[in-house]
């Protein structure tokens, strides 16, 4: 199963080149990485954790929100996370 969620990314203010992340879609759902591409992996594996314990619980993966309803912060971009579920 695939699933794809829209998430904040929000450059760190006291790291250079550093990024938290943010799932708006999954509760608690925060991660990020001294990197761009490692805060991708690293929202990528947060997030399919987080839905693995829903499914795992007997419950649905939530819904993903619309690209263009996902407003970030002052200073974010949102960009789409895609879980690979089986591969998890």
């Amino acid at each position: 199963m695939k699933l794809m969620y829209p998430a904040c990314f929000y450059p760190d203010e006291e790291r250079e080149g550093a990024y938290a992340v943010v799932v708006p879609d999954l509760p608690g759902c925060v991660s990020g990485g001294d990197t761009l591409a490692e805060a991708i992996l690293m929202a990528m594996d947060a997030a399919s954790g987080w839905v693995l314990d829903e499914l795992e619980d007997g419950r649905e993966a939530p819904s993903a929100s619309p690209l263009e309803n996902v407003i970030p912060e002052s200073g974010g971009f949102v960009n789409m996370l895609v879980l690979d579920m089986d591969l998890y």
